[in-house]
């Protein structure tokens, strides 16, 4: 990020890295130390401290980590306008509302997202922390031994410590990428002008959420992959739903390409591609890279704590402990689920172990993902993938939502409810659904599963009408036909006769 932008990001900065902040006089020794104040370090710590312990937060650059300086809240609130920007067009092709004609205003939008962004930024910042009772130290922390961590010039002996570091964009070993200055998710919120050409490298989640939300502002955009197809983690039904919106906004793809070199000339850049043995070439204004993540261990003394490591991660137990017993690890760094809600849950679950006697574990948390494409898709569970690769024979019940009410009466009838069940039981193992406001349903399926809560009761739960919701009980009534067995046919119809 570059700062100041604006007056509003010297609001951020005030609250995430105040620059009058006086480091406090460390105490004798802390029950927890917390290096990293992302969403995973600042719940650690919170927590720590509401239970009475003496808690210490390091945090080298900006107090909120990714999410909010640089992640889910800049892009949502990106992702909003341009959702408002595409229903303004929509409401007079579908529903006989005005003609909306002109360019929008997309510098207020940026505005808007950092006013935002910095109205938000007092929840994780040093003042507030300082007031729950934790020592908060800004400055570069790395280990010095096993037991003890260094920030300007102070030494923190712990009990127990936290690597709460996170992770950052990585740019692909291409030729000339790095050369053509491409923006990632830390530097494109620092614009104030639409792109005219964006090419997207990169069609995972990210990427294609911010390819929708220029396509939608006015750029022509272009993403690029080398996979076959978009969101290769989701549902492929699901991700051709949203492959086919995207192209109604105007979004191209280069799909099953290798990327052989990018160059940039003044004021444009251009990527050669290869299909096949044969090579074309895609340029444009601006390039945004969104292909994949690196942990930050660099620096931080992991070699002297005793902790092992690669360059994707920090190795973790089940219960998030690292090969040094003193010491846990959560969030980003550990390459598992880099989710904000998934780095607060390892949060909660660490704060038992390593401070009680608890023996909480990764693998039981149920962790869902959306992403905040139109339509949205959200997934929680194993993959039909694997599933199958750990041999789990299920069974599958989908509700199209051109079959749901409130999806017709609202024009966004485009998607499903996947659901799927154990077989011979009605116990279910994962879901997915692809729908406006797909990352809000989720949390039904994602209930069920943590609790052990069948289809048959998912089925018999009441649900407004006319409600998106309603896709559950109709699955559940779609369930009961199928246990309607031949057996049990023959006796209902004895019985009415």
């Amino acid at each position: 990020m570059t700062f100041p932008v604006d007056a509003n990001d010297q609001r951020l900065l005030d609250a995430v890295h105040p620059a009058d902040w006086v480091n406090p006089t460390p105490a004798e020794r802390y029950h927890l130390v917390v290096l990293g104040a992302g969403t995973g370090g600042l719940v650690t710590a919170a927590i720590a401290a509401g239970l009475g312990a003496r808690v210490a937060l390091v945090e080298r650059h900006l107090m909120g980590g990714d999410c909010l300086n640089v992640g889910c809240v800049p892009s949502k609130a990106v992702i909003a306008a341009a959702r408002a920007w595409q229903s303004g067009r929509d409401a007079a092709t579908h529903f006989n509302g005005p003609n909306v004609t002109g360019e929008g205003d997309f510098a207020a939008v940026m505005t808007r997202m950092r006013a935002l962004r910095a109205d938000i930024a007092p929840v994780d910042g040093a003042a507030r922390f300082k007031s729950l009772g934790v020592d908060v130290f800004i400055g570069a922390g790395a280990f010095t031994a096993l037991d003890a961590i260094t920030v300007g010039g102070a030494t923190l002996r712990f009990k127990r410590a936290v690597i709460a570091t996170g992770a950052r964009a990585v740019l692909p070993p291409v030729p000339g990428l790095a050369e053509a200055m491409p923006l990632t998710n830390e530097t494109l919120f620092d614009l104030t002008e639409l792109p005219a050409e964006l090419i997207v490298l990169g069609a995972g989640p990210i990427g294609c959420e911010l390819a929708q939300s220029f396509a939608r502002f006015g750029s022509r955009v272009t993403v690029v992959d080398q996979a076959p197809r978009i969101l290769p983690r989701d549902d492929a039904d699901a991700a051709a739903v949203v492959h086919a919106a995207m192209v109604r906004d105007g979004v191209r793809f280069e799909l099953g390409v290798q990327v052989q070199s990018v160059q940039r000339d003044g004021a444009r850049v251009t990527m050669v591609l290869n299909r096949d043995g044969a090579t074309h070439t895609v340029s444009g204004t601006h390039l945004l890279v969104a292909a994949g993540r690196a942990a930050n261990v660099e620096g931080i003394g992991l070699d002297k704590a005793g902790v092992a490591f690669t360059r994707k991660s920090v190795a973790v137990d089940d219960t998030f402990r690292t090969s040094n017993p003193r010491i846990y690890a959560v969030g980003d760094v550990i390459g598992q689920h880099q989710f904000t809600h998934a780095a607060d849950f390892h949060a909660r679950t660490v704060v038992r172990n390593a401070l009680f006697f608890g023996r909480g574990k990764a693998s039981a948390l149920v962790i869902p993902w959306a992403t905040y494409t139109s339509p949205e898709v959200a997934h929680v569970g194993p993959t039909v993938e694997e599933l199958a690769a750990r041999g789990d024979a299920i069974e599958t019940i989908t509700v199209p939502f051109h079959d749901n009410d409130r999806a017709v009466l609202s024009g966004q009838t485009e998607g499903f409810l996947k659901l799927h069940i154990a077989a011979g039981s009605d116990r279910i193992v994962a879901a997915t659904i692809v729908a406006e406001h797909a990352g809000d349903l989720i949390g039904e399926a994602t209930l069920a599963i943590t609790h052990g809560i069948g289809i048959g009761k998912l089925g018999a739960t009441i649900h407004p009408y006319p409600t998106l919701g309603e896709a559950y009980r109709k699955a559940g009534d779609l369930w009961n036909r199928r246990k309607l067995t031949e057996t049990a046919k023959r006796f209902f119809g004895w019985w009415f006769r």
